[in-house]
């Protein structure tokens, strides 16, 4: 890992920082948000750099522990009176072109596949097609959010597509990571997940991007018609 072309972790520490501040606008400014989120980073960013989570032999994989506290914690934002209150205040259209960094994070993918610390099958040149998310996300915004020219079924469509897509992302990532329940990209496994500063990717990015569109979901059915 440490001989990947220094550009590679460049776009990718600032894609992940460009992400904090999209959800930082998102709560208007929230310091709370702000912190947490720098906390967060920061305490899986150096345990991935100590090397803990390229152990893979141990039940559960310790990469989960880098994964667990955010998905739990999206469960609780939506269950709580308090977290859907807070939910409920964020900005939408903010949520919705915060998901252009998934055209950056496809390029990483792509250059890190490249290198072989990542399967083909994790890029748009293999089964990932993500990108669209991406690439879609300002017509989107711009039609759906600013100008309200589409309706409610369009945008929980796309919604729904994107959410599809990232979980199909994240179902070959999983079973390509060495581990107990590694069932493809054997020659070429999902490495770079393991270190700094790509587990940002699993324990943030990835729930960031579906913590959005899930807000969206909620604003959506809650608006009607």
């Amino acid at each position: 890992m440490e001989n990947l072309p220094l550009y590679i972790p460049i776009t990718f520490v600032l894609t992940t920082l460009l992400g904090l501040y999209f959800l930082w606008r998102a709560s208007a400014h929230s310091m709370r948000v702000l912190l947490v989120g720098l906390a967060w980073l920061a305490l899986v960013g150096s345990l991935a750099a100590s090397g803990f989570f390229t152990v893979t032999d141990r039940m559960p994989p310790r990469i989960m522990l880098a994964v667990a506290p955010t998905l739990i914690s999206i469960a609780l934002l939506f269950v709580t009176q308090r977290g859907r209150t807070w939910i409920d205040s964020l900005n939408q259209p903010t949520l919705v072109i915060l998901h252009v960094l998934r055209i950056p994070v496809e390029i990483v993918l792509f250059w890190l596949s490249i290198h072989l610390v990542i399967p083909t099958v994790m890029t748009f040149e293999g089964r990932n097609f993500d990108i669209f998310s991406g690439l879609s996300a300002p017509i989107i915004w711009y039609l759906g959010y600013t100008r309200a020219r589409l309706g409610r079924n369009i945008l929980l469509a796309w919604h729904f597509l994107c959410l599809a897509l990232v979980i199909a992302v994240v179902a070959h990532a999983v079973i390509a990571i060495p581990s107990p329940f590694q069932q493809i990209a054997f020659d070429h496994p999902n490495i770079a997940v393991l270190h700094f500063p790509y587990v940002w990717l699993p324990s943030f990015l990835v729930p960031l991007v579906i913590f959005a569109h899930l807000v969206a979901v909620r604003g959506l059915l809650r608006r009607g018609g």
